[in-house]
């Protein structure tokens, strides 16, 4: 049932007041919400995707479902904690489906290891894929702190800080990965395809 609620100075609304406006369809109170953290949201996504046009688009997104979904609005701490969170998790789910060069990526994870003919091996298709493969399977924390790395530039400290989670986490989850891929790809790095397939028990 649709209530009609008194007039609210937004300027002064509480958070809670705030949420039971937007619930009840109040385009001046989800302005107001826009207006306050639009902004931060922006510099929140284009710390992640360092892309200035694709950091609006996501932040325009996550204000656009707040409204789409308002009647169900749950918001248990504050607007700016439950809007960076979600703005953090599209950035996020932008970066999962991004595919990179399987050259580049494989390069920069494997260095100093890589040797040149290993270089070379990955212009094959089938290590393309593998590389793909390996990153995919990497348990998820791992995985997500090797992409925020190695695909989006980011540094240890921008990496905890964004994950909410200390650099020495960052550090760990960081290994755990190179030493998963690089165990992984492993047979490239020795012979290539043939090598693998030789490797395999009859």
């Amino acid at each position: 049932m649709n209530r009609t609620l008194p007039y609210l100075d937004t300027s002064q609304a509480s958070e809670r007041d705030l949420q039971e406006r937007i619930r009840a369809g109040d385009e001046r109170a989800f302005d107001s919400v826009f207006r306050t953290h639009y902004a931060q949201l922006v510099r929140v996504a284009e710390s992640m995707l360092r892309e200035r046009a694709l950091a609006e688009e996501i932040a325009q997104e996550v204000m656009l479902e707040l409204w789409r979904r308002r009647e169900s609005l749950e918001v248990e701490q504050t607007f700016a904690a439950y809007l960076i969170r979600s703005t953090r998790n599209r950035a996020l789910n932008h970066i999962r489906h991004q595919r990179v060069v399987a050259r580049e990526t494989a390069a920069a994870a494997l260095e100093p290891q890589a040797s040149r003919s290993a270089e070379e091996e990955l212009l094959g298709a089938e290590l393309q894929q593998a590389v793909r493969e390996a990153i995919d399977a990497l348990p998820e924390k791992s995985r997500e702190v090797f992409r925020l790395s190695r695909e989006q530039g980011l540094k240890y400290a921008e990496i905890a800080s964004v994950l909410e989670i200390s650099v020495k986490t960052v550090e760990k989850r960081m290994g755990q990965a190179l030493s998963e891929l690089r165990e992984r790809l492993a047979p490239w790095l020795a012979g290539g395809p043939e090598q693998k397939e030789q490797k395999k028990p009859a």
